[in-house]
């Protein structure tokens, strides 16, 4: 099968390589000529476990592909998907903008049966402005279809090549099987493959991704209150989460989601409320716990250092949203660094991955260090903000001799409070008991 990806950012990158993978000929598009110049050469512009190998080994088995032009994109294939950026709005709408006007490009240069795909996350009722615009430059032949991506970042290559449902919204019996082809391969272990229409497809990547929101934020809610009540959210994470009703992911209380999706489509859906005159009263409420859970951890700060953050040194471990991923977008630890430089606080910051992606933000405000343990000398105390497997079990007998002050504050409950207790550190979790 001939496909075409416009746009190689995260997902479109991602997505073409697994398409590659299973024998389709690939032709990735994207108009940065720096980033294709890079492809080209092998140069992978994100940080994804083991993508870089699967990329160069299909480049070089001439099955993946990569160019500037969309006419020879479009040219190439009898399926194009659009995997286009929809950053979120001044009034948080998604902005469609890209996604429109390459629409009409492609309306320009396709001729015979083509199949359209939006992969993008899109408002409900996107898939019918494309259609109207392919319908409008005469293009009747071509089926637009919305099949959203649930991938997660840091394991996205498996969220590819094996996904858990693949959904596929379209009317079209022609298009559905040739979506179904391209897609058979992925679920030889009988994962479904749910066909819908074009709107419920479009609203089932907003559900899914506003309800893990919603989860997160619920058991944020719930650590704060267990602070109170002197019950400890693990306990608590754990007795819920036995009942299968309910399930184990998505559990576990911290400093906030963030990255490029929970946060963006959160915001878009409850606009898409208020565009049909409904009140989403849940996701706002989601979205108002989220960015007050960010600063919990400043708040436990202020309180143990009574007020007095100024010139105090913290080293912050982690600074991506999420572990196995260099992604920054939204990232709570961005919000609790320039809050601790407001009050004059002193940053030493280490992160394995996204260093290079944070240092332009803070110009020179901000001492980064290569080595996690470097980072601690003389600090008044820690901040975990992100679980990368390489903070889970440290060398705490190395860390108390390296630090002014055995303090940490665990954004992320990688610790036990009583060990930490019986070796002589003041520890901070959220909504651990003892606290």
């Amino acid at each position: 099968m001939e496909i075409s990806i416009v746009g190689t950012g995260y997902v479109g990158l991602v997505q073409g390589a697994c398409f590659a993978d299973t024998g389709n000929s690939v032709m990735c598009m994207d108009i940065d000529e720096k980033k294709i110049a890079n492809l080209k050469k092998g140069n992978i512009p994100i940080y994804e476990p083991g993508l870089e190998e699967i990329v160069q080994r299909n480049a070089q088995e001439k099955r993946l592909e990569f160019t500037t032009s969309l006419k020879t994109a479009v040219e190439h294939a009898e399926v194009i998907f659009l995997c286009l950026p929809t950053p979120q709005s001044d009034d948080g709408s998604a902005d469609l903008t890209r996604v429109l006007s390459v629409a009409e490009q492609i309306a320009s240069y396709a001729s015979g049966y083509k199949i359209l795909v939006s992969k993008s996350t899109v408002p409900v009722g996107t898939v019918d402005r494309i259609r109207q615009i392919m319908r409008k430059k005469g293009k009747t032949e071509i089926d637009v279809v919305s099949s959203p991506e649930f991938l997660k970042e840091g394991s996205a290559l498996e969220d590819s090549l094996r996904p858990n449902r693949i959904v596929i919204g379209s009317r079209s019996k022609r298009a559905v099987s040739v979506m179904t082809d391209i897609y058979t391969p992925f679920m030889r272990t009988g994962n479904p493959i749910m066909v819908m229409d074009e709107r419920s497809a479009e609203m089932t990547k907003y559900a899914a991704n506003s309800f893990l929101a919603t989860k997160i934020s619920f058991m944020n809610e719930l650590a704060n209150l267990c602070e109170k009540t002197g019950a400890d959210i693990d306990w608590v994470r754990k007795g819920m989460g036995s009942d299968p009703r309910i399930g184990q992911q998505f559990l576990f209380a911290g400093v906030g989601y963030g990255g490029s999706c929970f946060p963006k489509d959160v915001k878009a859906l409850i606009k898409t409320a208020q565009e049909h005159e409904y009140e989403f009263k849940i996701l706002r409420a989601v979205d108002e716990v989220n960015e007050r859970q960010k600063r919990v951890i400043v708040k436990k700060m202020m309180k143990h250092f009574n007020n007095q953050m100024n010139q105090k040194v913290i080293t912050v471990w982690g600074l991506s949203f999420k572990p196995q991923t260099d992604d920054i977008r939204e990232a709570p630890a961005l919000v609790i660094i320039n809050n601790l430089l407001e009050m004059g606080a002193k940053i030493r910051a280490h992160d394995p991955i996204a260093m290079p992606k944070v240092k332009p933000l803070f110009d020179g405000r901000v001492e980064f260090f290569d080595n996690n343990y470097d980072a601690l000398k003389g600090a008044d105390a820690l901040a975990v903000i992100t679980e990368w497997n390489e903070f889970r079990r440290p060398d705490f007998d190395r860390m108390k001799s390296l630090m002014k002050r055995p303090v940490i504050f665990d954004g992320r409950n990688l610790y036990d409070p009583k060990l930490m207790k019986d070796r002589g550190f003041v520890y901070y979790g959220i909504g651990r008991n003892g606290e």
